[in-house]
């Protein structure tokens, strides 16, 4: 009964703010409702109104899905210092990265499920329900660790703002074994989900050792530009109190981590290049185009660029402890990634065929807008959550009889 009460009482408050934060919540329902009228229209015609193709079967949505994991991943720099390192001035944030993190989740699975044709097939993909396939398969694997990593980011915040709620404190036996778990299998949800890559072999441009690691440097530094710009904008509108030293530890590792990315591309380049064989055509094409098409050379290049605008930016003491300067570093190195890691590395590993093919991809209006569409629910998760959550703290909301 208690709990009912906490879960109706959070409910109640999500409508609780000024005109700003109904105006936020209008405008990201009207994103999703946009998008859903998209989706309806390719559930009506079919995977036809996209710009995939029987040679070209990943496109917009697998490359969000790919990039949103890393997001997810990232709630783990909130939880190592807090709890590892015991730092009380980024303790008080967690639950706000967990809320990022399954806000993150929750949009991956959906690009998952609008990139399925047939959506009435998904109860394959549920265990002891469906055709499951574990272990053998990855995509099962995939599947294990994001439903368990959602369900650690659920029940962990959720025990910490019920104890909060009652004032009282946490028992650190009841939730530790559960935060240093979660510090694992936030690693594990991007491992797995980059070796659902390079297991395919047939596309050569994925079989690399060093894709799951990239995968964890970029996501070190997607997560973190994210989740600074999301805590400086907490700190403005709503007042939460974030210590200048959570932004510099965040925009430490995001330094480090874009160096090593920015590393890594450079040593597949070589690698792709220096004894140019079949196998790099996938790279050549990404680079500097393949038999006259070039759809993705601009936008890797620009991707490049702004990598290395960012890191020059972090790189640079003086530049990176300008809050402004500081920003702009993140916007530069979010989208950058969101180009190298989305269709910089989904749509490659297609062009060309194993039967020397060559058939370009671009997103069409309607990917596009379901898109918009489910970033927006991914917003408007992490919205409510974060507002049940800022209420709870400041003892806005709170049980029946306690001062």
């Amino acid at each position: 009964m208690a709990v009912f009460r906490f879960v109706l009482d959070c409910t109640r408050c999500l409508t609780v703010g000024g005109n700003a934060y109904r105006a936020w919540l209008a405008l990201l329902a009207l994103g999703v409702l946009v998008g859903t009228a998209a989706y309806g229209l390719q559930l009506r015609n079919g995977l036809v109104v996209t710009g995939m193709s029987d040679q070209v079967s990943w496109g917009f949505y697998i490359a969000n899905f790919a990039f949103l994991v890393g997001i997810a991943a990232a709630a783990v720099l909130l939880v190592i210092p807090a709890y590892v390192f015991h730092r009380s001035d980024v303790k008080s944030l967690v639950v706000l990265g967990e809320g990022l993190a399954v806000a993150a989740v929750i949009g991956a699975m959906t690009f998952v499920l609008v990139d399925i044709g047939r959506p009435e097939r998904f109860w394959h993909m549920l265990p002891l329900i469906g055709r499951f396939n574990f272990p053998r398969s990855m995509l099962a694997w995939d599947v294990l660790v994001l439903t368990g990593y959602l369900l650690l980011n659920v029940g962990l915040p959720f025990y910490l703002l019920y104890c909060r709620y009652q004032q009282r404190e946490p028992v650190t036996a009841r939730y530790l074994p559960f935060v240093l778990l979660a510090i694992v299998w936030a690693i594990s949800i991007h491992t797995v989900t980059a070796f659902l890559f390079s297991a395919s072999s047939a596309r050569p441009f994925w079989n690399m050792a060093l894709l799951a690691p990239r995968f964890i440097a970029t996501a070190f530094v997607s997560g973190p530009a994210l989740i600074i710009l999301v805590l400086k904008t907490l700190r403005r509108v709503a007042g939460v109190p974030v210590a200048q030293g959570v932004i510099d530890l965040l925009a430490l590792i995001m330094m480090f981590a874009l160096q090593i990315s920015l590393f890594f591309v450079l040593a597949e380049g070589f690698t792709a290049f220096y004894n140019e064989g079949w196998h790099s055509a996938s790279v050549r094409y990404l680079y500097f185009g393949l038999h006259g098409a070039t759809a993705l050379r601009g936008p890797i290049w620009c991707a490049l660029a702004l990598n290395v605008g960012a890191v020059t930016l972090l790189s640079l003491r003086r530049l990176r402890e300008r809050p402004r300067l500081l920003n702009v570093a993140c916007v530069l190195a979010f989208i950058g990634i969101w180009i190298e890691k989305g269709l910089g590395l989904v749509v490659p590993g297609f062009i060309p065929t194993p039967l020397g093919e060559i058939f370009e991809y671009r997103p069409t209006a309607v990917e596009l807008a379901i898109a918009v569409g489910i970033w927006a629910l991914g917003a408007l998760v992490f919205t409510l959550l974060a507002r049940a959550s800022i209420a709870v703290e400041r003892g806005e909301v709170r049980a029946a009889g306690l001062d």
